[in-house]
């Protein structure tokens, strides 16, 4: 433990903790050198600004604009730069341009899905939901006087989803895998759900920091963290509050049932044993109902100088890792999105059959 780490003992304990769990809960071959990145900067940075430091935008704080759009700040700068010496007196196209770049016009186009499809009479309320500021966010967008960050308007998107089969019944209990910075708690939590549970499972660092957020934007009371669990041998879901965050290999611990689990986006960057290693689980727990947002076509292959993965997890191999359920829908427009390079980002949900 260097100087730095005894800042954050809880997160060095759940590090040391993980060197002796097996490899399906530890980072994965995407993943193993960005986690150490991601502790090298919340040491130097301070967790405080969690939501603008250089790797977690780049592996699980996502943005519409920079660095999310694809685009790097000297392409930007050289574009808008350009045009405004050839066209100096063209406003409204540079304020266009300033949207494109800055991520709000595809923010707004999510928001308009989201106000278009929800059913504000249904539970769980979307419609109230306003994010925090918490964890310094280098980008944040404002609709109708409340606050969204893409990571939020990405779940929100997926719940609107979710509502339209629910048929008024309502998943008090949920699980998450990979869940980031903790964005879908913050969601129910203020989504007038009565005796929710939420429980995020994440490999630490991302479970660290989302304990973090989730006890700024929800109340310390209400969030278990890896300390208050480390050492149970069995943990109740019932027995949690509000909100649990625990370190991939406490899964194994969890007993009780589940209503929803859910999954955005953190499966693609796993391999295969490990997805359907966790997913077994979420079939021992007895999930009702699943909701996944993944690559239809799979994360890229690893290669010398590119992040990536061994193999690549299809859409149609969660399918098949979860014969007890049924698929209810599939869907990439308008709830999840096509990239420019032609590739799907789609949503499937599931109901056990």
């Amino acid at each position: 433990m260097n100087k730095d780490m005894r800042e954050y003992p809880e997160l060095s304990l759940a590090r040391e903790d993980m060197l002796s769990q097996s490899d399906l809960y530890r980072p994965s071959v995407f993943w193993d050198e960005a986690s150490s990145r991601i502790v090298s900067e919340l040491c130097s940075h301070g967790i405080e600004r969690f939501r603008s430091l250089p790797t977690n935008l780049d592996f699980f704080v996502p943005t519409y604009g920079l660095p999310g759009s694809g685009f790097i700040e000297k392409q930007i700068d050289y574009i808008l730069d350009g045009f405004k010496q050839m066209f100096p007196g063209a406003v409204k196209p540079q304020q266009a341009l300033d949207q494109f770049f800055s991520g709000y016009s595809w923010a707004l186009g999510d928001y308009r899905v989201l106000k278009a499809s929800d059913d504000k009479t249904q539970l769980p309320y979307l419609h109230t939901f306003s994010e925090r500021s918490a964890g310094d966010p280098s980008e944040q967008f404002q609709f109708d006087g409340r606050q969204f960050s893409r990571s939020a308007l990405n779940y929100l998107l997926g719940l609107a989803l979710l509502k339209k089969h629910l048929g008024g019944d309502v998943p008090a209990t949920v699980l998450e895998i990979g869940g980031g910075f903790g964005t879908l708690g913050e969601i129910l939590g203020s989504a007038g759900i009565k005796d929710l549970h939420y429980i995020d499972i994440d490999i630490p660092p991302t479970s660290f920091v989302a304990q973090y957020y989730l006890s700024e934007v929800l109340g310390k009371e209400n969030v278990a963290t890896y300390a208050q669990t480390a050492k149970e041998e069995s943990i109740e879901i019932s027995s949690l509050p509000m909100a649990s965050v625990l370190c991939s290999w406490q899964i194994e611990k969890l007993r009780g049932k589940i209503d929803l689990f859910v999954n955005f986006i953190s499966f693609q960057e796993m391999e295969p044993h490990i997805v359907k290693n966790y997913l077994s689980h979420v079939t021992r727990l007895g999930a009702r109902w699943i909701l996944l947002r993944n690559m239809r076509e799979g994360k890229q292959l690893r290669k010398q100088g590119v992040v990536g993965v061994e193999t690549p997890i299809l859409s149609d191999d969660y399918l098949t890792m979860l014969p007890g359920y049924e698929l209810v829908e599939r869907n990439v427009i308008p709830f999840g999105y096509q990239t420019v390079d032609g590739f799907h980002s789609e949503l499937l949900f599931l109901r056990r059959k």
